[in-house]
């Protein structure tokens, strides 16, 4: 058995795009438009699993936007994508910046959640063990659900 992809359904692929790719930091490995389906596949990996993903066509995760309209319910019921990353500090920072939401701040200087656009939850976690706790992340309170 080996490990392929995570898929997850997206209602607006501009939207989610912008989100995984402009401010997250995924890059785009593949994409697969399929009329006769009415459907459009996007692949992406990490940055720093990018030559891998590409090396072997298996990505992290597999953007699926369905054509026609539907609505989808229970995305925290999907559990979450997890991703490690350099400087969580940075990165929640960066992210905030971008204008999304850190639902749980990374107070133990370890880990954090984030939502996408369609509210798939992301943790982040800080590479090599927690780094010392630090303001303004150390007061700052969860913000909704992850």
């Amino acid at each position: 058995m080996e490990y392929l992809h995570t898929m997850v359904r997206v209602t607006d692929l501009d939207q989610s795009l912008d989100f995984y790719c402009g401010k997250f930091g995924l890059v785009e490995m593949n994409r697969i438009v399929n009329e006769k389906g009415r459907f459009t596949l996007v692949y992406l990996a990490a940055p720093d699993d990018a030559e891998a993903a590409k090396a072997t066509k298996r990505p992290l995760i597999e953007l699926t936007y369905n054509w026609d309209p539907e609505t989808y319910t229970g995305g925290r019921n999907f559990g979450h994508l997890a991703f490690a990353v350099d400087d969580i500090y940075a990165t929640c920072e960066k992210l905030q910046k971008a204008g999304v939401t850190i639902n749980r701040p990374p107070r133990d200087g370890y880990m954090a959640f984030i939502r996408s656009p369609d509210d798939i939850s992301i943790e982040l976690l800080q590479k090599g063990g927690a780094k010392p706790a630090q303001e303004p992340w150390q007061s700052m309170s969860n913000t909704g659900v992850w």
